[in-house]
């Protein structure tokens, strides 16, 4: 997620749920990061148009669903965006 990223942003929480259905198991996690600066936040714009769509390298997993589920700008005293985001990874047979 960092290198998508940019190398900006830092995690604030990360939330690991199992799931599972009748022919997959794997895990949801749910990362909230926070962006400061004008360059983060632009590095996060960009991480937020291609996050659906990246090709993501787990050993052993693989990524079924990538999706940014809120948004949250703020511009004082500094530029900050705060984004929380959600991963679905499957076991890799």
């Amino acid at each position: 997620m960092k290198a998508l990223a940019s190398g900006y942003g830092q995690v604030v929480i990360h939330r690991e749920t199992p799931w599972a259905s009748i022919t997959f198991s794997g895990t949801r996690h749910t990362l909230s990061l926070s962006f400061s600066g004008s360059t983060a936040v632009e590095a996060a714009e960009l991480m937020i148009a291609e996050l659906p769509d990246h090709e993501f390298s787990f050993p052993g997993q693989l990524v079924a669903d990538a999706q940014v589920l809120a948004v949250d700008h703020a511009l004082l005293p500094e530029p900050v965006l705060r984004v929380e985001v959600e991963l679905l990874l499957l076991q890799d047979a």
